[in-house]
């Protein structure tokens, strides 16, 4: 909720802030009906001809009206105005006529692609926040590195003390009732280690990584640390071992210190994989420009500029679908109306867009769909990495 807030805070300030440096209206104009009854702009006093000055720009007829003031809010916010009511109709349904028509040059019309898509990210974003959706983490105080050197001396005394315990039930010296009080015992150290170690982030439980004397296998609470021929290990992170991480090297140096973080800490990783997604979601649009470049690098009269524009429009609605079936599951939407919805929708509004902005037939839209399927796996792919690597950095 603080982060949805906060959010929220920002946008307001930054529409407010716009709306302050934006010119303020003289205080001795006349006013009619709540507008000033100016007859020259107000901003730079040229005689007005029609409904916005044609030196500075600013429109005729200003209100001072309440209503003006939350207008202005929601618009400086959310960009709530006209020309969002006709670009998104135009997105869900003809997106190939929106794209066309605003590479051809009607871009006061709808809103502008990158906005839409920031938008987009924008809004998805705060209403993840707002219900609670985010990575399995649960980063509460911060942890100082006395906290986690305490943690893993109180776990690692019991799990020595569990270690003893074990063996002696394991001895077969011990009379029925001395055996189930031990089993009790053990058992709840096992709470004890588990509750320990999911307070501290998990991850120091990954420390206690001990050699065990009859195997010379590593363990971690009796659980073999298992290890292939190439190097990628296998850890539990519980007790029960119902929760394995699997870790690989490289042989690249600072590749395997980036892998070494995820081995410390991955509930933080995590979390800054989910912080990095927003803040770099728009290196998707650089990483797709190439793939949809090479569906018509023969088709000269289709530059950069109209591959950029079709790519930002379609990952505006795909932002914008997500978050619809986000919420339609929230709301309790059948399990098979949201599988359908996330199979069928986005290569239909793809094939459509192909179609549309780029006045292809049935066969060549099909085709560029199939292969521009798989290039969106490798842009996706891609683009992971790099959110592993920057969040590793």
């Amino acid at each position: 909720m603080s982060d949805f807030g906060e959010a929220i805070g920002t946008a307001v300030e930054g529409g407010l802030f716009a709306k302050a440096v934006g010119g303020s209206a003289k205080s001795d104009t006349p006013l009619e009906k709540g507008h000033f009854a100016e007859g020259q702009c107000l901003n730079c006093g040229t005689e007005l001809l029609g409904a916005h000055c044609h030196e500075c720009g600013q429109k005729a007829h200003l209100h001072r009206t309440l209503g003006a003031f939350m207008h202005d809010l929601l618009h400086g916010a959310l960009h709530f105005e006209g020309r969002t009511w006709r670009t998104l109709p135009k997105l869900f349904f003809k997106p190939g006529e929106l794209t066309r028509r605003y590479i051809d040059g009607e871009r006061a019309r709808f809103v502008s692609p990158m906005a839409l898509f920031l938008f987009s990210i924008f809004l998805m974003f705060a209403i993840f926040q707002f219900a609670g959706i985010s990575t399995p983490t649960n980063l509460g105080n911060e942890q100082t590195d006395e906290v986690v050197a305490q943690a893993r001396e109180q776990i690692g005394t019991m799990q020595d003390r569990r270690d003893e315990l074990a063996a002696s039930i394991e001895s077969g010296t011990l009379s029925e009732s001395e055996l189930a009080s031990a089993e009790r015992r053990l058992t709840e150290l096992d709470e004890q280690i588990e509750a320990v170690a999911a307070a501290q982030q998990v991850p120091v439980l990954r420390d206690l990584i001990k050699e065990d004397e009859a195997s010379g296998e590593e363990v971690v609470g009796g659980i073999p640390v298992q290890t292939d021929e190439e190097g990628n290990t296998t850890i539990p992170l519980s007790v029960d071992g119902d929760t394995k991480m699997n870790v690989g090297t490289s042989g690249v140096e600072w590749i395997d210190a980036a892998l070494q973080k995820w081995r410390t800490n991955p509930t933080l990783m995590l979390y800054k994989l989910q912080t990095n997604f927003y803040k770099f979601s728009w290196l998707l649009i650089p990483l797709s420009i190439p793939f949809v470049w090479l569906l018509f690098f023969w088709k000269r009269r289709f530059r950069a500029y109209d591959h950029a524009i079709f790519v930002t429009y379609s990952l505006s609605f795909m932002s914008l679908l997500i978050l619809t079936i986000t919420l339609m599951g929230l709301a309790g939407a059948h399990e098979a109306i949201l599988f359908f919805s996330s199979v069928l929708i986005p290569p239909i509004h793809i094939y459509k867009h192909l179609r549309g902005a780029y006045g292809l037939s049935r066969f060549s839209a099909f085709w560029r769909l199939l292969i521009l399927t798989v290039f969106i796996l490798v842009v996706l792919t891609i683009f992971l990495q790099l959110l592993l690597l920057i969040g590793a950095l």
